[in-house]
């Protein structure tokens, strides 16, 4: 996100929606890295695993899952939300909304909804897999800066700073189901299922017209888009930074940003090179699918 803004001019209109949603992102990772700190300090003496980001399918159906706790008695969904302000759950209504310090009301998902989703879809998983271990699930708001103003009962919703206490408390509710055998099984499998999400390129995601990209290959020193072929490397002409790999990061960024194809023209016209025979000189050195020969080669991302 970061290198796409580099590559969007100041002006342009979806720039402002682009650097909240990067906000948004940053602080989610933020508040996931706390979660996973404070993890650090649950312990059992019964057999239990912890994995972090984990993303299933069942077909087309696909979850991501911010953590996950498997143990003897139960499996835990952890959902982690990094939202700030006075958080409001309307039982009558059903609605979730956010009143920041400006006194903004901020109308959101509901993230029971999302985790009662998940929670289904692990157990439907399990049965699948034929896995006798009940499903629970806990949503951890770790933003710094948030305020509960209501509550739904009996709701495994927490803070941060609350999560072990709330995690010991789901896992008393359920007898012993796993012995330490089948949970070392149980972790193999989800781990041998990870389906990585395929997220679509960014300009096609945001609506974004790839013409409206600014051509030139990163520097990583300066942060600008200033690095200049020089011979067999590249060389910043802001700053003086040299960086023989430079090309790898802009053709992954063309790749994440525009299409899963590229050619020896786009490649030019993307990193502003003159040279067609630098071009695909640079192309030939990657471990890329092509199809077609001379002019007409096209080359693809390898998944």
């Amino acid at each position: 996100m970061e290198l796409l803004l580099i590559r969007l001019g100041e002006h342009h209109p979806q720039r402002p929606f682009l650097e909240r949603e990067l906000h948004w992102t940053t602080a989610g990772t933020r508040g996931e890295g706390r979660l996973q700190k404070k993890f650090h300090e649950f312990y059992s003496e019964e057999e239990f695993q912890i994995l972090w980001d984990i993303s299933l399918n069942i077909g087309t159906w696909s979850v991501q899952m911010d953590g996950l706790l498997l143990t003897e008695r139960c499996a835990v969904i952890i959902e982690s939300k990094n939202i700030n302000g006075r958080l409001h759950f309307d039982e009558k209504t059903g609605e979730f909304f956010r009143i920041n310090a400006a006194g903004e009301k901020t109308v959101m998902e509901d993230p029971r909804v999302q985790l009662n989703k998940h929670i289904r879809f692990l157990k439907q998983f399990f049965q699948m897999k034929k896995i006798n271990l009940p499903v629970s699930g806990l949503i951890v708001f770790t933003a710094k800066d948030c305020e509960f103003a209501s509550k739904p009962h009996r709701a495994s919703i927490c803070k941060t700073y609350q999560m072990i206490e709330y995690l010991l408390k789901i896992l008393q509710a359920f007898p012993l189901e796993a012995d330490n055998k089948k949970l070392a099984k149980i972790k193999k499998m989800i781990l041998a299922n990870q389906s990585p999400y395929k997220q679509a390129p960014l300009c096609t995601y945001y609506f974004i017209d790839p013409k409206d990209l600014l051509p030139g290959v990163y520097c990583r020193h300066c942060k600008s888009l200033s690095m200049q072929r020089d011979q067999r490397s590249w060389i910043c002409s802001r700053c003086g930074a040299r960086d023989p790999s430079a090309h790898l990061l802009a053709i992954q960024e063309y790749f994440t940003f525009v299409e899963l194809e590229i050619t020896n023209r786009k490649l030019r016209e993307f990193c502003g090179l003159a040279s067609r025979t630098v071009a695909k000189r640079l192309l030939i050195q990657l471990d890329l699918d092509s199809t077609g020969a001379l002019k007409n080669r096209v080359y693809h991302f390898r998944e």
